[in-house]
This record gives structure tokens, sequence and C-alpha cells, in this order.
């Protein structure tokens, strides 16, 4: 797994992983059979962006929209690229 990251690609949660809100953690988690791997804030808004809809361009788009000023392409290609090298992610 893993490789380059192309703006066209669509992402989604890879399975077994699920994306969900922990208030107890007061972060995004990622839920799999065996534990959780507990999120930063960045990751949090990137996962939520992989629907299986929205290509990379668009995520970082909508991230740039959210957070302007900030020069996140090169932060999300490169944590797209560890998400997908984790198995967090697939675009399936």
């Amino acid at each position: 797994m893993g490789g380059k990251i192309e703006k066209t690609m669509i992402f989604g949660i890879a399975s077994p992983y699920r994306l969900q809100w922990e208030d107890a953690q007061d972060s995004y988690v990622l839920l799999y059979p065996e534990g959780m791997v507990k999120l930063n804030s960045s990751a949090g808004e990137i996962l939520q962006l992989c629907d299986r809809t929205s290509t990379v361009s668009e995520i970082i788009t909508r991230l740039g929209d959210k957070f302007p000023g900030a020069d996140i392409e090169a932060d999300v290609l490169e944590f797209l690229k560890i998400a997908l090298a984790r198995g967090w992610i697939s675009n399936e």
C-alpha cells in the first residue's frame, strides 16, 4: 500500500475502521476490532472528508475554505499518504 497520492483520487475509511467523535477523548478516533487510534485535530478534519465522493483536490479546497490563509495542500497530501500506507483509507 502507499504510493503517490493523486488529486483526482477518491478515498473512504477502510474496513474494519470506523471514524467517530469520542467525547471521552475530546477528539475523533478510528475504531477497529483490536482497539482505537486517537487522531489529532488535523487528521480528524481530513478523514471526515474521506467520504468516497470527494476527490483529494476537493478535500484540499474544502479545508482551505474552512481554514483561510493556511497552506494545507502539502500537509493533506502527506497525511493521506500515511493514512493509505497504514490501511486507514482506501480508494477502492
